[in-house]
């Protein structure tokens, strides 16, 4: 296969990955309101039972069978639910193809970490390919919507705003460092998003608790608990990847382990506020609100370094992340030649 083959087979990926996302979607919010029907359903029970009538019995005073309907919605929720959880390993798998492609289509043959584009569909990548990961393991199904939803609006950002043609990686790219430094940075990251994900999800359930529509969430303690460890899992990962990789690359590159540079500096803040969230965990005892508080001024910290410093900073040395500029043509006129 030619370079261009590669480069349109990975459009074609990613493009093929948004839509069975989108289906991922539509599934997981079918399974979703099926849910919240039963849930509705439960309340109005509750009611009843609470306004003085019998549980499972008629107004004659007879036994009721099981409502149809009830059985109905849970084999609905049930069959959209696991279909929901293929779409998305589908997805997933067509997003791994997409990346492969981006990295073959280039000349020489490279990883798919070059511009903001490709770093952008490798997080997003991550975060989805985490939550099927854990899926069973931390009995993350009501997550679908929220993982689903961000992955495709990131999805979306990064076609329709930070697409960039293939190119070679510049100097400072072109190290095995680049492999071992992003790899820790983009796990880290999926699994910070997916702990700040539990963390809104907190909040949600926190300020809101007999809300139907959250009827799915996890009870408070199961969604801290969920939090912690992936909080827990990604900020070695990440202290891997940013205090000790990200400087010995630093040296190669640059020759120095440490340049100020906008970008690390902001990696260190994550970094330190990640440190504290744990800390104050495992040491004041911080639990819950204060816990998912701090959790997500760390998930803002890092996406601001992550995009908002490609943008914003004119001095970072990398700049080679930002989406390139187009290219000003200065014309210039002979003396004398008429304008």
């Amino acid at each position: 296969m030619t370079d261009h083959t590669w480069g349109v087979l990975s459009n074609q990926a990613i493009s093929a990955a948004g839509v069975v996302y989108f289906l991922a979607l539509l599934c997981a919010l079918v399974e979703w309101s099926a849910w919240l029907s039963r849930a509705k359903t439960s309340v109005a029970e509750k009611e009843l039972v609470g306004a003085g009538a019998v549980a499972g019995e008629t107004d004659a005073g007879t036994e009721t069978a099981t409502d149809p309907a009830d059985a109905v919605r849970e084999q609905r929720a049930e069959l959209f639910g696991r279909l929901s959880v293929l779409l998305t390993a589908i997805a997933v798998l067509c997003h791994l193809g997409a990346l492969v492609g981006r990295g073959m289509a280039a000349d020489p043959n490279r990883v798919p970490w070059g511009n903001m584009y490709e770093f952008t569909i490798s997080g997003s990548f991550v975060v989805a390919a985490a939550y099927v990961v854990l899926y069973r393991r931390l009995k993350l199904a009501w997550m679908a919507p929220w993982v689903l939803g961000f992955t495709l609006v990131v999805l979306m950002l990064a076609v329709i705003g930070l697409y960039e043609p293939v190119a070679p990686l510049t100097e400072a790219l072109n190290s095995y460092w680049l492999v071992i430094h992003v790899i820790a940075a983009i796990i880290a990251t999926g699994g910070f998003t997916l702990g700040g994900i539990a963390s809104v999800a907190y909040l949600f359930k926190k300020r809101f608790p007999d809300a139907a529509l959250l009827a799915r969430v996890p009870e408070l303690d199961v969604l801290d608990r969920i939090s912690y460890r992936i909080h827990a899992f990604a900020f070695p990962v990440w202290t891997f990847g940013v205090l000790i990789s990200g400087p010995i690359w630093a040296h190669e590159a640059w020759g120095s382990y440490w340049n100020w540079d906008p970008k690390e500096v902001w990696a260190f803040i994550t970094w330190v506020v990640y440190a504290g969230y744990l800390h104050a965990r495992a040491t004041a005892g911080w639990k819950g609100k204060k816990a998912a508080i701090v959790a997500l001024i760390g998930l803002a910290t890092l996406w601001f370094n992550f995009i908002g410093i490609n943008y914003f900073s004119s001095t970072s040395q990398h700049s080679y992340a930002a989406p390139a500029a187009p290219a000003v043509v200065e014309l210039t006129v002979p003396e004398g030649a008429s304008r």
